[in-house]
């Protein structure tokens, strides 16, 4: 059973950091596409970024320069490091991973999911 569990979400001024992170078990976590999305209230679930094998690399616009995907593969860690942070990237973040390539940020092309952490943004 592949599990994937966040941690670090929490309420932040804005222009502020956090740093996500996401443990994955029982799959080989180089081989697969892992990647962040979050879900504000009322709102589809977005893709924020994705890393495939390779270190290979994917982001949504709105977060471009600001936050960065990276893994830890001998931890089977993935990370997200946000900075300056806006209420816009208030939202429920998830991680999520899917069979290689690594070219999309469609949540529907992703078969496992973890609980969320929730980040908050204040003005």
């Amino acid at each position: 059973q592949v599990e994937l569990a966040e941690s670090g979400g929490d309420s932040v001024q804005a222009g502020g950091s956090l740093r996500l992170a996401c443990v994955a078990s029982q799959f080989a976590f180089s081989s697969r596409c892992i990647a962040w999305f979050r879900q504000a209230p009322g709102k589809e679930r977005e893709g924020v970024a994705a890393i495939g094998s390779g270190g290979v690399t994917l982001y949504a616009d709105s977060v471009k320069g600001r936050f960065t995907i990276s893994g830890d593969d001998a931890q089977n860690t993935l990370y997200l490091q946000m900075n300056n942070l806006v209420p816009e990237d208030t939202a429920m973040y998830f991680c999520a991973a899917k069979r290689m390539p690594c070219g999309s940020l469609v949540a529907i092309n992703y078969n496992y999911w973890g609980q969320g952490t929730q980040v908050t943004v204040s003005s």
